[in-house]
């Protein structure tokens, strides 16, 4: 079976080396950018922080916005609070949208 087919998208599963390793960066730059609060990685019952699939596409976007549009850190914190407050602003038209659509069955 397949780690895709066995294993969700926000199952933490990737220790930090492994995770490093997949990014092609260093292990301290995963640790700078949790200390920014940037990435929140799950931990081990022994402390040993464990990444998810979700965790790596983060740090992807993190390391596209700082190399190919050249925003530093601050700016990137800046973006994904944004994108965040933006996914939730669009979650929250679709579920006004769905309840409308019930209401609008409801009267008919």
């Amino acid at each position: 079976m397949a780690t895709d087919e066995m294993f969700g998208h926000e199952e933490p599963i990737f220790i930090i080396s492994v995770a490093a390793r997949m990014l092609g960066v260093r292990t301290q730059t995963l640790r700078y950018y949790e200390r920014l609060g940037l990435i929140e990685p799950d931990r081990t019952q022994g402390n040993q922080r464990i990444f998810s699939r979700s965790d790596i596409e983060r740090v992807q976007r993190i390391r596209s916005l700082m190399e190919e549009l050249g925003v530093n850190l601050a700016g990137v914190e800046v973006v994904l609070k944004l994108l965040a407050r933006l996914q939730t602003a669009e979650d929250e038209i679709q579920a006004l949208k769905d309840q409308n659509q019930r209401l609008k069955e409801r009267i008919s």
